[in-house]
């Protein structure tokens, strides 16, 4: 297999001005980080605290006590530092480097002398280090270190987490060698494979790339490993509730190389998919690369809804069946979607294919966004396609589904991920290779960088979902001639390509417009085409979705809410033919995103008094709007619903 060794260009080279994404990329800077440093440092009044900055005090011997909170709150504070570093390298948030220089010296004071971290352990059970596997999470804690010190010395060029980190990966590496004691571990929560390999591209230490290749080689093996470790817990089990642990929820139920489904805890399985496709990439592996095209090819079209959520199960936060994709008591946690565009960036880069890029804008133009609220001070974990708020109640199988967004959560995995992940938006917007720069994502934006030693400046205007229209300002100091490769999305139709003001006819290759650039100066491409709302529908296999309509602009799913509607959201029907109008973006919403407007009914079933009676079905006709999924709860709560029944033919018809 041919290495692409595509790769995104530095955060600093690049600034997204898209007036909706412009928006939450300014509110990591200004709000998130201020927010999160409040909860980390438990001064926020009226939410649980974290404990997560006092667990590295009473590590360190600074505070006495224990360590309180979840035992991998240590990466909470590590998704700060990598959120943060990834602002420094863009010029903002820059008042925070002296708390976090501070908080990085804390954290080396916390270290123990073997270069071992984790203040659970460390504080709790020094003994029961390295033992468990299945639910200690000290790898997955420790591979967001990894995480945060690549981020950070890449942003300050300081070494000091760097030095942390490697010390701690020099560590694992020794631990989990294969002539090794621990040679059959894995990690029951993946993440530190994928974190190895971002550490191995930093320092070029090849022992840490063939240590994440090592834990995919071994995960799922025949000892049955990460359930023999969990029996070994006993009473002693750190999440006892998880009764119903096996190996597909941990992805061990066999070899990754030979996993033909996505199975298990929906986070889990995205991250070692990633870490798959990196070591595939590194080391020419066509048995991983095959195995990460069919994962890929089940989760985006068997399993992913129409948002880019995954992970439907709302027990263990898992895949279940293919198809199997409810609407209401539905999971799909922030961090899958995150761990969705992850997998689905590095297949890209892997492949060279923009068809990988539709999912991981799906996921953040809906899911992702979604999951944070306007202000940057409110969260949703889980993520559903329809909201009654009265029934979503505690202690009820319903517990999990929110309908409004919180101020944090004891398991705060999903705020701190959302946060890097916007902060470092820019990598999922460009890339390039030796030839290239590759347009992933028609965000407006602008990219400064260096390709075939050619120094390259590119403004990137894009108001497709206005007037279907996108142009791309290239300089160039012309040294050698290189090409834009400009993914055209699925749902830009009928483009048309002008270079200079003459019209070409571009190559289009693997879902990208080629155009040559080899002059000195400016030059402008423009794209021309056409976007308009369009009614989806599930495929005949989502029972959930029969006879049942989505509506969507773009990537952008639209929803129904309750404060644009009313209530009784599911007894609205609509026809699939039903006439769409843009409408003036929804007051108090960011971007520029229009309200859709368009004509309905609402059904009565006649009953008022009694539970059942005999039907008296009647409909009365309703002007609804929609606004972007997005964007949903940033306003009045009440409910809220993206399929809507489709208002059916006379039966003699056979289509709409």
């Amino acid at each position: 297999m041919k290495q692409k060794n595509i790769v995104a260009p530095a955060l600093g080279s690049i600034r997204v001005t898209d007036p909706l994404f412009a928006h939450y990329v300014a509110i990591v800077a200004d709000k998130l980080i201020p927010y999160q440093w409040e909860v980390l440092n438990d001064r926020v009044e009226g939410i649980e605290k974290s404990c997560c900055v006092r667990n590295f005090r009473v590590a360190a011997g600074e505070l006495p006590g224990i360590h309180e909170g979840m035992v991998f709150s240590d990466t909470d504070v590590y998704k700060w530092l990598e959120t943060l570093a990834f602002c420094l390298e863009q010029g903002k948030a820059q008042a925070f480097e002296e708390q976090a220089d501070e908080l990085i010296a804390l954290i080396g004071r916390a270290q123990e002398a073997d270069g071992y971290l984790n203040t659970y352990f460390s504080v709790n059970c020094p003994e029961r280090k390295w033992t468990d596997f299945a639910e200690g999470h000290e790898l997955y804690s420790a591979g967001h270190l990894l995480e945060a010190a690549v981020a950070y010395t890449r942003a300050t060029g300081k070494t000091a987490l760097l030095q942390i980190a490697c010390r701690f990966a020099d560590l694992i590496t020794e631990k989990f060698r294969p002539d090794g004691p621990l040679a059959d571990a894995c990690p029951g929560h993946q993440e530190i494979e994928l974190a190895l390999m971002k550490l191995y591209r930093l320092t070029g230490e090849k022992r840490y790339a063939e240590t994440a290749r090592h834990f995919l080689s071994v995960r799922g093996n025949s000892s049955g490993f990460l359930m023999d470790n969990l029996r070994r817990q006993g009473k002693d089990r750190i999440f006892p509730e998880f009764a119903d642990y096996d190996e597909k929820y941990a992805q061990s139920h066999c070899p990754p190389v030979e996993q033909t489904t996505a199975e298990g805890h929906a986070v889990r399985a995205m991250y070692m998919f990633s870490a798959m496709a990196d070591v595939a990439a590194e080391f020419g592996d066509e048995a991983m690369a095959d195995a990460c095209f069919r994962l890929w090819k089940n989760v985006t079209e068997k399993r992913m809804y129409i948002t880019g959520g995954i992970g439907s199960s709302g027990h263990l936060e898992r895949f279940t069946a293919d198809y199997d994709l409810p609407n209401d008591s539905m999971y799909c946690e922030s961090c899958a979607s995150v761990g969705l565009m992850m997998f689905g960036q590095r297949m890209a880069a892997l492949t060279g294919n923009a068809a990988y890029c539709d999912a991981v804008e799906r996921a953040l133009c809906n899911t992702v966004l979604a999951g944070i609220s306007a202000e940057g001070d409110r969260y949703f974990y889980v993520n559903p396609l329809e909201v009654w708020p009265e029934n979503c109640l505690p202690s009820t199988s319903m517990a999990h589904v929110k309908s409004v967004r919180q101020p944090w959560f004891g398991c705060a995995c999903c705020p701190p991920n959302i946060a890097r992940t916007l902060a470092s938006l820019g990598q999922y917007i460009y890339a390039q290779d030796a030839r290239s720069i590759y347009i992933n994502q028609l965000l407006s934006s602008s990219l400064h960088t260096e390709v075939r030693g050619t120094s390259a400046s590119l403004e990137l205007a894009s108001s497709i979902l206005k007037d279907g229209k996108a142009s791309v300002t290239v300089i160039s100091d012309g040294r050698q001639p290189f090409t834009l490769r400009i993914r055209i999305p699925p749902y830009l139709k009928d483009p048309v390509f002008s270079l200079c003001g003459k019209q070409i006819a571009p190559v289009i290759e693997k879902g990208y417009a080629v155009v040559a650039i080899s002059q000195e100066g400016k030059q402008n491409l423009e794209i021309s085409g056409s976007v308009q709302p369009c009614w989806v529908a599930a495929n005949r296999n989502v029972r959930a979705d029969a006879g049942k309509i989505a509506l969507m602009f773009g990537p952008y799913v639209y929803c129904l809410e309750e404060t644009d509607n009313g209530s009784g959201l599911p007894f609205v029907f609509v026809s699939p033919s039903a006439s769409v109008r843009q409408e003036a973006p929804a007051e108090g919403l960011p971007g520029s995103l229009p309200v859709l407007a368009f004509a309905g009914k609402h059904l009565s079933s006649g009953i008022e008094t009694d539970l059942y009676a005999s039907p008296a079905f009647s409909f009365t006709d309703a002007e609804l709007k929609a606004v972007p999924y997005a964007l949903w709860c940033n306003r009045t709560p009440g409910e809220m619903a993206v399929w809507l029944r489709a208002l059916l033919p006379d039966p003699g018809k056979t289509e709409v």
